[in-house]
């Protein structure tokens, strides 16, 4: 359910821990962070998928406006290092070496970039109040930049123009 929440958000682990019931606005499809790193309160979107997902988990998990959203096995305040090391001990059972809380973060970030997200809109998604700190998470591979390289190169826009152009010309 965690992860999830990490790739729907990319907010940080202490913020997830920290998240309460009465945070999530589920008619207007938003979700408020009273923690933040900096300490300002932030709003940000909720996608359809977690949406459901977390509609689904708290009719399981029940729970009263005040309660946290993600607890610990005796219903209390999930701490962060027991969150990172569950996490880690999961992932390395399949396989997964590379592992840590805020690698989702980066991993939101990249796939935001990737799918074509706007950089600004990830700037206020992340709670970053300068662009240098989101280009700290947006570590593209060559693969990524091949991807669509064709259709946004100004060279081939160019020469795509050049060819309706001498068309229209014949």
């Amino acid at each position: 359910m965690c992860i999830n929440f990490f790739m729907a958000t990319g907010c940080r682990a202490r913020t997830l821990a920290n998240l309460r019931i009465k945070d999530l606005d589920f008619d207007n499809q938003l979700i408020t962070y009273t923690w933040t790193k900096n300490r300002k309160q932030q709003i940000v979107p909720m996608s359809n998928t977690l949406k459901k997902v977390l509609i689904e988990y708290l009719q399981y998990r029940e729970g009263k406006p005040e309660d946290y959203v993600f607890i610990n096995a005796y219903g209390g305040y999930l701490k962060v290092d027991i969150l990172s090391h569950n996490i880690a001990k999961y992932n390395k059972k399949r396989g997964v070496m590379r592992t840590g809380v805020h690698r989702f973060r980066h991993t939101f970030a990249k796939n935001w970039i990737v799918n074509g997200g706007d950089i600004f809109k990830l700037q206020k998604m992340l709670g970053h109040s300068s662009i240098n700190m989101v280009k700290n998470y947006v570590d593209m591979f060559t693969d990524d930049l091949q991807q669509d390289f064709n259709i946004y190169n100004p060279l081939e826009k160019l020469q795509s123009n050049n060819k309706k152009f001498m068309k229209l010309r014949d």
